[in-house]
């Protein structure tokens, strides 16, 4: 398969289940294209003072690799800060988030494997 940047479709949500604020999604391949094997494989982008709030990964696991400026996240009890080339994996019922606290868009590839 191959997907053209034009027919990758953009969703914005808003103030909505654990987002707190604004994001934009695009949504680079849905669940059917990857053969229901992942559930998401977006680039997300996180305006400053968005955040995506703590979350549990049970039966799934997720991957957020940072693109572009600098973000706090945390995993399980750790925070810390991330920024582009730094990578995060989530599951095993673990928890965790992703807030903008700089003066710059985030955009990180978050990718929500099966278990």
């Amino acid at each position: 398969m191959i997907k053209y940047s034009q027919d990758i479709r953009v969703e914005t949500v808003e103030n909505s289940g654990n987002i707190e604020g604004r994001i934009s999604k695009n949504i680079v391949l849905t669940p059917a294209e990857m053969l229901e094997r992942a559930s998401m494989f977006n680039i997300i982008t996180l305006p400053s003072g968005s955040r995506i709030k703590e979350h549990p990964h049970v039966e799934d696991a997720e991957i957020y690799y940072i693109l572009e400026g600098e973000a706090e996240v945390t995993d399980n009890d750790r925070t810390a800060v991330m920024r582009a080339g730094d990578v995060m994996f989530t599951g095993n019922g673990g928890c965790h988030s992703i807030a903008n606290h700089s003066g710059k868009d985030v955009k990180f590839l978050a990718c929500i494997l099966r278990m």
